[in-house]
C-alpha cells in the first residue's frame, strides 16, 4: 500500500493488486486516516466486478458519517451498479474534484 497527502487528502493505492488484502490494510491503518478525506486507488486492479467493492461499504459508511470524504477510484466499472452509499469514480482528477466539491458543500452546511 503507497500512502500521498495532499491537504485534508490521503491517497491510499493498492500496490499488490489484490482488494481484500488492500481492505485490510486500510482498515487495520484506518486510525492513521480517519481525519482525511480517503481516496482508495484501485486502477492497478485493472477491471473489477461489484461483488469485490461491496466489503468497502462498511467503511466507507463509517468513514462518511465522520463527514469526510470516502471515494474508491476504479476505471472501466459500471457506476449505475454501485449502492448510492458507495461513491466510485474512474480516475484519481475527478475523485480530487468531487472531494473539493463535497468539502464546499459541508462548509455550507448542506
Amino acid at each position: 500500500m503507497q500512502s500521498e497527502q495532499k491537504g485534508h487528502t490521503t491517497v491510499l493505492t493498492d500496490t499488490n493488486s489484490n482488494t481484500a488484502a488492500f481492505l485490510e490494510a486500510v482498515t487495520a491503518a484506518y486510525s492513521t486516516y480517519k481525519d482525511q478525506n480517503l481516496v482508495l486507488d484501485l486502477t492497478a486492479n485493472g477491471e473489477l466486478a461489484l461483488e469485490q467493492l461491496l466489503p468497502y461499504l462498511p467503511l466507507s459508511n463509517k468513514h462518511r458519517k465522520a463527514k469526510k470524504s470516502f471515494v474508491l477510484v476504479v476505471p472501466g466499472f459500471d457506476y449505475d451498479e454501485a449502492p448510492d452509499e458507495m461513491v466510485i469514480v474512474p480516475t484519481l482528477q475527478e475523485a480530487h474534484d468531487l472531494i473539493e466539491m463535497e468539502e464546499i458543500e459541508r462548509d455550507l452546511g448542506f
